[in-house]
């Protein structure tokens, strides 16, 4: 009786521990990465403005070839949305929400369960014959425990993503 008292005890600081670790955590998490791509921001920017193109280069839709996807809203540029429903990457959805042509794309990303939207962009630079893709992301965990425990990570898992669909999109350009 006494071991199964003290594992109870045990367990219940554990569990205390990590709901204190996880209000203290940043509520703030932010990802970004850059890729140099030999292409104009012309050839560039119809690739990230239209979300049926996105499946030429974004490693999710590459994961999940059965990716249920619903499209919404204009072709391309602000309004333009999707919504998905993936076994292995998860159902969320995305809508654009600003857009300068040939210079940035702004986005709006949820996932179901992960409490508050996440804002992302993707920026153009031309530089000589080629230009700069910049992938950003940021987002709030504040009111969410599971998130709070995930933000301090979200670099680490969200980054390898950003490499590898800009590496896509670079491939993808650079052939058009």
């Amino acid at each position: 009786m006494k071991i199964l008292k003290r594992m109870l005890i045990a367990l219940l600081c554990l569990i205390g521990f990590i709901i204190a670790l996880a209000y203290l955590m940043p509520n703030h998490y932010g990802v970004i990465r850059s890729i140099e791509i030999q292409a104009r921001p012309e050839k560039i920017y119809p690739l990230i403005a239209s979300p049926k193109e996105w499946k030429k280069w974004s490693v999710w839709n590459q994961r999940d070839p059965n990716m249920a996807i619903v499209f919404s809203g204009p072709e391309s540029g602000a309004g333009a949305a999707w919504d998905w429903k993936s076994e292995s990457q998860g159902n969320g959805g995305m809508k654009l929400t600003t857009v300068a042509a040939n210079q940035v794309v702004n986005y709006e990303l949820h996932f179901e369960g992960m409490g508050k939207p996440s804002n992302g962009a993707l920026t153009l630079e031309p530089e000589g014959s080629s230009t700069k893709v910049t992938w950003s992301m940021v987002g709030s965990s504040e009111g969410n425990f599971m998130m709070k425990l995930f933000a301090p990570f979200m670099d680490k898992m969200v980054g390898p993503d950003f490499e590898d669909g800009l590496k896509n999109l670079k491939t993808v350009a650079e052939k058009k």
